[in-house]
């Protein structure tokens, strides 16, 4: 999920990624299984796939078609096969128990949901009781941005206040990154991703990894194999890794639908399997709908 901003060919070339580009395109599915310290065989086909209950979309994919009619663009999600969705922007017009009703109705459900930092105990109660009335598994604080470091540890120290009490209702409670976590240099070369994984307690909170934007961080840190950035993101991390989004990204940077672009996901799932493979792509290259078919196509068949 990304807030407020849309990548474009020109931003990302004119922000001086275009080595990095070059890098990205030498680590491209076609080159990436062959080459690297992290290339596996097999990656023609594997044995592995994604367990189909374990497939989800995250709703701001299709934000537009929700804008015009929510309730179909949730059934047409169900026509398609996803099991799952993770929630954003809010219920629109529902309560929790309405929306749970109607999920239920089509046999949905909403696992996981992207919210932002409360600020005190009764929101945190309301955000708490409203995912377990929604009975979801997950919730995740999508995006935060500060070039102050005393930021990022405030942040830090309350997700671990609201990650204690979410533990506590049996609620598993991440942290989804974008690309600045990692380019974003605080001082002394220190990053927001150094802040978070060294403050954010590895016990109480997870990380749904955002691997577009983990090979972009990796593109703008200047990687020679920015998959292989990614993957090291992913083994370094004290905390664990239980969500992936999975988003495609297109030479130039763009973002792309499953399937068409450059990041090898393969490699990537063949190193670290996750508890949800979440669909999404901020600015889908046809239709949302369309968007959302080839994703669960994707992820239905790819093996690895």
């Amino acid at each position: 999920m990304c807030y407020g901003y849309r990548p474009s060919r020109r931003s990302l070339l004119a922000a001086g990624l275009g080595a990095g580009v070059a890098a990205l395109a030498a680590a491209s599915p076609a080159v990436a299984a062959t080459t690297g310290p992290d290339a596996a065989p097999g990656h023609s086909g594997g044995r592995h796939r994604v367990p189909p209950g374990q497939i989800s979309m995250q709703l701001w994919t299709v934000r537009d078609d929700l804008a015009q009619n929510y309730d179909t663009t949730l059934a047409y999600l169900a026509e398609i096969g996803y099991p799952k969705v993770e929630l954003a922007l809010g219920y629109f017009g529902r309560t929790a128990r309405q929306l749970r009703d109607f999920l239920d109705g089509l046999g949905i459900r909403a696992s996981s949901s992207h919210d932002g930092l409360t600020t005190d105990q009764a929101g945190l109660d309301t955000k708490i009781e409203n995912a377990l009335t929604l009975g979801q598994s997950f919730m995740v604080v999508p995006y935060l941005n500060s070039t102050s470091e005393d930021e990022w540890k405030a942040w830090a120290e309350r997700m671990n206040v609201e990650a204690r009490a979410a533990r506590s209702a049996g609620l598993r409670y991440g942290y989804h990154n974008h690309a600045h976590e990692f380019t974003t240099d605080l001082g002394g070369g220190r990053t927001p991703w150094d802040v978070l994984t060294s403050e954010l307690d590895p016990r109480l909170v997870h990380l749904e990894i955002d691997i577009y934007w983990a090979v972009t961080g990796g593109v703008g840190r200047g990687a020679a194999d920015p998959v292989g950035f990614a993957l090291d993101v992913i083994r370094r991390a004290p905390q664990r890794v239980l969500q992936f989004h999975v988003k495609d990204r297109h030479l130039d940077g763009d973002m792309a639908d499953l399937g068409t672009g450059t990041i090898d996901f393969r490699r990537i799932f063949d190193r670290h399997r996750v508890i949800e493979y979440i669909v999404e792509n901020d600015t889908p290259d046809v239709t949302p709908r369309r968007t959302s078919e080839v994703g669960y196509r994707y992820l239905r068949q790819v093996r690895f």
